[in-house]
């Protein structure tokens, strides 16, 4: 796994991770990843993470169903940011977000306030036991 060593871990051992829908090129989430997720990841073909609420491996859509296909792997310049390319399942248009939403940046900086500029698409009700 020599790969793994060119990769800038941070002092928890942690790497940041941005994934982004292949075909739109929409960034949909932010995440961390420890050297075990990112050898999962590459493995599998599938995005694990690692929930620093949770203290453990996450795999993407293991409650909700909302798995990440993982089709390339990139490392930034500094070798210190992930960026997964990904394909969105488990809802037509897929859903990254916990709140039931395509992208977790559905945030806009609009007139000194926060608004959202995506709807929810499933209810995380629903979503999440």
């Amino acid at each position: 796994m020599n790969w793994l060593n060119e990769v800038k871990w941070d002092a928890q051992g942690l790497v940041p991770v941005i994934a982004q829908e292949k075909g739109t090129k929409d960034v949909l989430m932010f995440a961390w990843m420890d050297r075990e997720a990112l050898q999962k990841t590459a493995e599998l073909g599938r995005a694990v993470y690692f929930s620093r609420s949770r203290q453990r491996l996450w795999f993407k859509g293991e409650e909700s169903g909302h798995v990440q296909t993982v089709h390339e792997i990139r490392i930034d310049c500094d070798n210190d940011v992930v960026l997964l390319l990904v394909t969105q399942q488990g809802h037509t248009p897929g859903i990254a977000c916990h709140t039931g939403r395509h992208s977790c940046f559905f945030s806009v900086l609009r007139d000194g306030a926060w608004q959202a500029s995506e709807p929810v698409l499933k209810d995380p009700q629903s979503i999440y036991k």
